[in-house]
């Protein structure tokens, strides 16, 4: 069954040496065909921090889908936040900042919701929101279709309103009506699953908003441990479905352990556009 390992939130800077390590070796046990790397990459996105985290991708052994968060934008130095916010980031990770990934199994969009002038909100425009509806739409049979976001699309407590993606409404109407299966994210550090209809009336009960806590952090935030979703498909026959499971650190196993699963109703071959 083929998987992909999603990791969030890490603020390098800040992480676990030991909790990285054992992040390492769940990767390698995995073979995950992506790990996706959903925003704050670093705390502070210094030149090192970025350093780190890519040295800590390269050590993964899977191809590696990255996304900016907030974090990964420069906040001290004003200068570089405003003419070259992402200089950085790129060095790190490439040029590209909305990457997709294609294979028999997964078709995997990412979307830049960070804005220089934003200090923690993110926000997604018309013409991302075509671009992701685009590509959703072009999708192979037996695909799964992901979109990537840092901020959430939706949220579960009162104190996390602030935090949505600004233009989430528009976005997640037309990437469920072109087909999307789930749209993972970060940035609350507060891991869950839930439908998208729950928060969008128009939207299928098939399409799901997957949320990662941190994983590496020592910025634990709700009394959640260190954490990462593991998404497995195998759609290849029957019913289309996925599982999305959370694998949470042990510190006294020094291991990262399966805590929660999730088996996901995906929506009919007939029924996507």
């Amino acid at each position: 069954m083929s998987c992909l390992l999603q990791v969030s939130d890490p603020h390098f800077g800040t992480e676990q040496p030991e909790v990285l390590q054992a992040l390492e070796r769940l990767a390698h046990a995995l073979a995950p065909e992506l790990v996706v790397l959903s925003g704050d990459i670093t705390q502070r996105a210094t030149v090192a921090q970025f350093a780190a985290a890519r040295a800590f991708a390269d050590r993964l052994g899977a191809p590696v889908l990255a996304i900016p968060g907030n974090h990964d934008i420069p906040l001290i130095h004003l200068a570089a936040r405003v003419f070259a916010p992402y200089a950085r980031y790129r060095q790190a990770f490439g040029d590209d900042l909305e990457p997709v990934f294609e294979s028999g199994r997964w078709l995997v969009v990412a979307v830049n919701t960070t804005r220089w002038y934003r200090h923690e909100d993110g926000a997604v425009s018309a013409e991302q929101v075509e671009r992701v509806a685009s590509r959703l739409e072009a999708a192979a049979r037996g695909q799964l279709r992901v979109v990537v976001t840092h901020q959430p699309v939706m949220v579960t407590r009162t104190r996390d309103l602030g935090n949505r993606l600004h233009g989430r409404e528009g976005a997640v109407a037309r990437w469920c009506a072109a087909g999307a299966d789930l749209i993972l994210g970060g940035h609350i550090h507060l891991p869950f699953v839930r439908p998208l209809h729950d928060a969008f009336p128009g939207c299928a009960r098939t399409a799901w908003a997957v949320q990662a806590g941190t994983a590496v952090s020592r910025r634990v935030r709700a009394g959640h441990p260190n954490s990462v979703n593991v998404v497995r498909t195998d759609i290849a026959e029957g019913p289309r479905a996925c599982r999305v499971e959370r694998w949470e650190y042990v510190a006294q196993d020094k291991a990262f352990g399966c805590a929660e699963v999730f088996g996901l109703s995906l929506a009919s071959e007939a029924a996507r556009p």
